[in-house]
């Protein structure tokens, strides 16, 4: 019996948070793809249906903020929740996070016991609305 991939989407700019969120979730059966910025993510989503799309907030160039709006314009994804993972972590920074648009919110450094579960019930949530 072979259990069915979940594609997720990595778009994050510090290339140790990526090797460390690819090994968490590939060990729980994940197949990733990552992005190195958020030019790059848009690029690749365009051909890509993930079952969650991870962003870090504070990129060069295009910030995390602009990336979701940027995202949920794209009708395909319609569904996909974005989840934040930051190290944004000011009073406030949480909030902005939502208004943003994202579906979730993960403080850096992650917890890699918790986080499997964490990206688990976002993607529960998205799919219960």
């Amino acid at each position: 019996m072979t259990e069915e991939k979940k594609l997720a989407l990595y778009i994050e700019d510090n290339p140790d948070n990526r090797t460390l969120v690819v090994r968490v979730l590939t060990a729980e059966g994940y197949d990733i793809v990552t992005a190195g910025n958020a030019k790059e993510g848009l690029a690749l989503v365009k051909n890509l249906q993930p079952v969650v799309i991870l962003i870090d907030i504070n990129m060069p160039e295009i910030d995390g903020f602009t990336l979701t709006a940027k995202l949920h314009e794209m009708k395909h994804l319609d569904g996909v929740p974005v989840v934040a993972i930051t190290a944004n972590v000011m009073k406030g920074d949480r909030e902005r996070t939502f208004a943003a648009g994202c579906d979730g919110y993960i403080q850096k450094p992650i917890n890699v016991d918790l986080f499997p579960q964490q990206i688990a019930k976002f993607i529960k949530e998205a799919h219960t609305l």
